[in-house]
Protein backbone atom coordinates (compact mmCIF):
# COMPACT_ATOMS: atom_id res chain seq x y z
CA UNK A 1 0.00 0.00 0.00
CA UNK A 2 1.10 3.54 -0.77
CA UNK A 3 -0.97 6.27 0.87
CA UNK A 4 0.14 9.93 0.77
CA UNK A 5 3.54 8.51 -0.12
CA UNK A 6 4.75 11.50 -2.19
CA UNK A 7 6.57 13.49 0.47
CA UNK A 8 7.10 16.43 -1.89
CA UNK A 9 3.36 17.17 -1.64
CA UNK A 10 1.47 19.04 1.08
CA UNK A 11 -1.28 16.95 2.73
CA UNK A 12 -4.12 18.09 5.02
CA UNK A 13 -6.56 15.66 6.66
CA UNK A 14 -9.31 17.12 8.86
CA UNK A 15 -11.62 15.14 11.18
CA UNK A 16 -14.41 15.18 8.59
CA UNK A 17 -12.03 13.33 6.24
CA UNK A 18 -11.48 10.41 8.63
CA UNK A 19 -12.16 6.93 7.23
CA UNK A 20 -11.73 4.33 9.97
CA UNK A 21 -10.76 0.81 8.91
CA UNK A 22 -10.63 -2.35 10.99
CA UNK A 23 -7.16 -3.58 11.95
CA UNK A 24 -6.23 -7.27 12.27
CA UNK A 25 -6.91 -6.98 16.02
CA UNK A 26 -10.49 -7.11 17.26
CA UNK A 27 -11.78 -3.79 18.60
CA UNK A 28 -8.92 -1.79 17.06
CA UNK A 29 -9.59 0.63 14.20
CA UNK A 30 -7.16 2.77 12.23
CA UNK A 31 -7.30 6.07 10.38
CA UNK A 32 -4.31 5.87 8.05
CA UNK A 33 -2.62 9.21 7.38
CA UNK A 34 0.38 8.08 5.37
CA UNK A 35 1.69 4.60 4.67
CA UNK A 36 4.31 2.78 2.62
CA UNK A 37 3.92 -0.98 3.02
CA UNK A 38 1.27 -3.45 4.07
CA UNK A 39 0.76 -4.65 7.65
CA UNK A 40 4.43 -3.93 8.40
CA UNK A 41 4.92 -0.40 7.04
CA UNK A 42 6.41 3.02 7.38
CA UNK A 43 3.23 4.58 8.67
CA UNK A 44 1.56 7.49 10.43
CA UNK A 45 -1.81 6.48 11.86
CA UNK A 46 -4.52 7.41 14.35
CA UNK A 47 -5.41 4.19 16.17
CA UNK A 48 -8.63 3.80 18.15
CA UNK A 49 -8.86 0.99 20.74
CA UNK A 50 -12.24 -0.12 22.12
CA UNK A 51 -12.34 -0.98 25.85
CA UNK A 52 -10.58 -4.26 26.67
CA UNK A 53 -8.90 -4.53 23.28
CA UNK A 54 -5.27 -5.36 22.51
CA UNK A 55 -2.66 -6.12 19.89
CA UNK A 56 -0.59 -9.31 20.02
CA UNK A 57 2.99 -8.98 21.22
CA UNK A 58 5.22 -7.59 18.46
CA UNK A 59 8.68 -6.15 17.85
CA UNK A 60 9.25 -2.68 16.39
CA UNK A 61 11.70 -3.27 13.58
CA UNK A 62 11.79 0.41 12.69
CA UNK A 63 10.85 1.97 16.02
CA UNK A 64 7.58 3.39 17.36
CA UNK A 65 6.61 6.90 18.47
CA UNK A 66 3.17 7.68 19.82
CA UNK A 67 1.12 10.31 21.64
CA UNK A 68 -1.95 9.24 23.64
CA UNK A 69 -4.85 11.44 22.53
CA UNK A 70 -7.54 10.14 24.89
CA UNK A 71 -8.14 7.32 27.36
CA UNK A 72 -5.34 5.18 28.82
CA UNK A 73 -2.97 3.09 26.67
CA UNK A 74 -1.06 0.30 28.45
CA UNK A 75 1.64 -2.31 27.95
CA UNK A 76 4.04 -4.28 30.14
CA UNK A 77 5.94 -1.09 30.96
CA UNK A 78 2.99 0.78 32.45
CA UNK A 79 -0.20 2.76 31.91
CA UNK A 80 -0.05 5.90 29.76
CA UNK A 81 -2.95 8.39 30.08
CA UNK A 82 -3.94 11.03 27.54
CA UNK A 83 -1.09 13.46 26.99
CA UNK A 84 1.68 10.86 27.34
CA UNK A 85 4.40 10.87 24.67
CA UNK A 86 6.30 7.58 24.19
CA UNK A 87 9.30 6.49 22.11
CA UNK A 88 10.18 2.81 21.65
CA UNK A 89 13.33 2.46 19.51
CA UNK A 90 14.22 -0.17 16.94
CA UNK A 91 14.13 -3.67 18.38
CA UNK A 92 11.82 -3.00 21.33
CA UNK A 93 8.91 -5.35 21.94
CA UNK A 94 5.57 -5.05 23.75
CA UNK A 95 1.95 -6.24 23.93
CA UNK A 96 -0.25 -3.11 23.96
CA UNK A 97 -3.72 -3.15 25.48
CA UNK A 98 -6.31 -0.89 27.09
CA UNK A 99 -8.93 -1.43 29.77
CA UNK A 100 -11.06 1.70 29.26
CA UNK A 101 -10.32 2.37 25.59
CA UNK A 102 -8.03 4.98 24.04
CA UNK A 103 -6.90 6.75 20.89
CA UNK A 104 -3.26 7.28 19.92
CA UNK A 105 -1.34 9.04 17.16
CA UNK A 106 1.42 6.61 16.20
CA UNK A 107 4.39 6.72 13.82
CA UNK A 108 6.12 3.45 12.86
CA UNK A 109 9.37 2.56 11.09
CA UNK A 110 10.68 6.13 11.10
CA UNK A 111 13.63 5.90 13.55
CA UNK A 112 17.23 6.50 12.61
CA UNK A 113 19.34 3.50 13.75
CA UNK A 114 21.38 5.84 15.98
CA UNK A 115 18.23 6.97 17.84
CA UNK A 116 18.15 4.41 20.66
CA UNK A 117 16.65 6.30 23.61
CA UNK A 118 13.51 4.72 25.08
CA UNK A 119 11.37 6.99 27.29
CA UNK A 120 7.99 8.51 27.97
CA UNK A 121 6.90 12.02 28.99
CA UNK A 122 3.67 13.01 30.74
CA UNK A 123 3.11 16.29 28.91
CA UNK A 124 0.38 17.25 31.40
CA UNK A 125 3.03 17.58 34.11
CA UNK A 126 5.97 18.90 32.04
CA UNK A 127 6.94 22.58 31.94
CA UNK A 128 6.59 24.56 28.72
CA UNK A 129 9.23 27.16 27.81
CA UNK A 130 8.67 30.60 26.26
CA UNK A 131 8.68 30.44 22.46
CA UNK A 132 10.20 32.72 19.86
CA UNK A 133 7.26 35.15 19.82
CA UNK A 134 4.90 36.47 22.49
CA UNK A 135 2.04 34.07 23.17
CA UNK A 136 3.97 30.99 22.11
CA UNK A 137 5.22 28.31 24.54
CA UNK A 138 7.09 25.12 23.70
CA UNK A 139 7.57 21.72 25.32
CA UNK A 140 10.52 19.95 23.64
CA UNK A 141 9.93 16.20 23.42
CA UNK A 142 12.84 14.79 21.44
CA UNK A 143 15.70 15.69 19.13
CA UNK A 144 17.67 13.21 17.02
CA UNK A 145 19.25 12.97 13.57
CA UNK A 146 17.17 15.16 11.22
CA UNK A 147 14.26 15.26 13.68
CA UNK A 148 12.89 17.63 16.29
CA UNK A 149 9.62 16.94 18.13
CA UNK A 150 7.69 19.29 20.43
CA UNK A 151 4.31 20.39 21.67
CA UNK A 152 3.60 24.06 20.98
CA UNK A 153 0.91 26.07 22.74
CA UNK A 154 -0.48 29.18 21.03
CA UNK A 155 -2.29 31.77 23.15
CA UNK A 156 -5.31 33.40 21.45
CA UNK A 157 -4.21 35.95 18.87
CA UNK A 158 -0.64 34.66 18.54
CA UNK A 159 1.11 35.35 15.22
CA UNK A 160 4.38 33.75 14.08
CA UNK A 161 6.85 34.94 11.49
CA UNK A 162 6.85 33.71 7.91
CA UNK A 163 9.35 30.85 7.71
CA UNK A 164 10.56 27.98 5.55
CA UNK A 165 10.66 24.34 6.67
CA UNK A 166 14.06 22.76 6.08
CA UNK A 167 13.35 19.05 6.08
CA UNK A 168 9.59 19.59 6.18
CA UNK A 169 7.06 19.89 8.99
CA UNK A 170 4.32 17.63 10.34
CA UNK A 171 1.57 18.92 12.66
CA UNK A 172 -1.31 17.31 14.55
CA UNK A 173 -3.73 19.79 16.13
CA UNK A 174 -4.57 18.64 19.67
CA UNK A 175 -6.73 21.54 20.89
CA UNK A 176 -8.24 24.70 19.41
CA UNK A 177 -7.69 25.84 15.82
CA UNK A 178 -4.32 26.31 14.10
CA UNK A 179 -4.27 28.62 11.07
CA UNK A 180 -2.11 29.95 8.26
CA UNK A 181 -2.67 31.72 4.96
CA UNK A 182 -3.80 28.41 3.43
CA UNK A 183 -6.68 27.69 5.82
CA UNK A 184 -7.99 26.81 9.28
CA UNK A 185 -7.15 23.51 10.97
CA UNK A 186 -9.37 22.44 13.91
CA UNK A 187 -8.46 19.90 16.58
CA UNK A 188 -7.85 16.49 15.02
CA UNK A 189 -6.34 17.90 11.82
CA UNK A 190 -3.10 16.39 10.48
CA UNK A 191 -0.86 18.46 8.18
CA UNK A 192 2.32 17.45 6.39
CA UNK A 193 4.30 20.18 4.61
CA UNK A 194 7.30 19.24 2.43
CA UNK A 195 10.94 20.27 2.51
CA UNK A 196 11.35 24.02 1.85
CA UNK A 197 7.63 24.76 2.13
CA UNK A 198 6.72 28.17 3.57
CA UNK A 199 3.87 29.66 5.59
CA UNK A 200 2.93 32.32 8.16
CA UNK A 201 1.03 30.55 10.97
CA UNK A 202 -1.27 32.07 13.58
CA UNK A 203 -4.16 31.15 15.86
CA UNK A 204 -7.06 33.48 16.61
CA UNK A 205 -8.65 31.29 19.30
CA UNK A 206 -5.48 29.60 20.53
CA UNK A 207 -4.39 26.01 20.08
CA UNK A 208 -2.06 23.20 21.12
CA UNK A 209 -0.18 21.29 18.43
CA UNK A 210 2.20 18.36 18.14
CA UNK A 211 4.92 19.33 15.66
CA UNK A 212 7.80 17.41 14.10
CA UNK A 213 10.33 19.06 11.79
CA UNK A 214 13.33 18.07 9.70
CA UNK A 215 12.35 14.45 9.09
CA UNK A 216 10.98 14.57 5.54
CA UNK A 217 14.09 15.52 3.58
CA UNK A 218 15.36 11.95 3.21
CA UNK A 219 11.92 10.80 2.13
CA UNK A 220 11.81 13.37 -0.67
CA UNK A 221 15.31 12.39 -1.78
CA UNK A 222 14.27 8.72 -1.81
Amino acid sequence: MRLNADFSQRVVIRPEDYDWVQSPAGGVERMMLDRIGDEVARATTIVRFAPDSWFDAHTHGGGEEYLVLDGVFSDESGDYPAGTYVRNPIGTRHKPHTREGCTILVKLHQFDPSDTEQFHIDTNEAAFRPGQVEGLSVLPLHAAVNETVALVRWAPGTRFNAHRHWGGEEIFVLEGTFQDEHGDYPAGTWLRSPHLSEHTPFSDEGCLIYVKTGHLLDQVAA
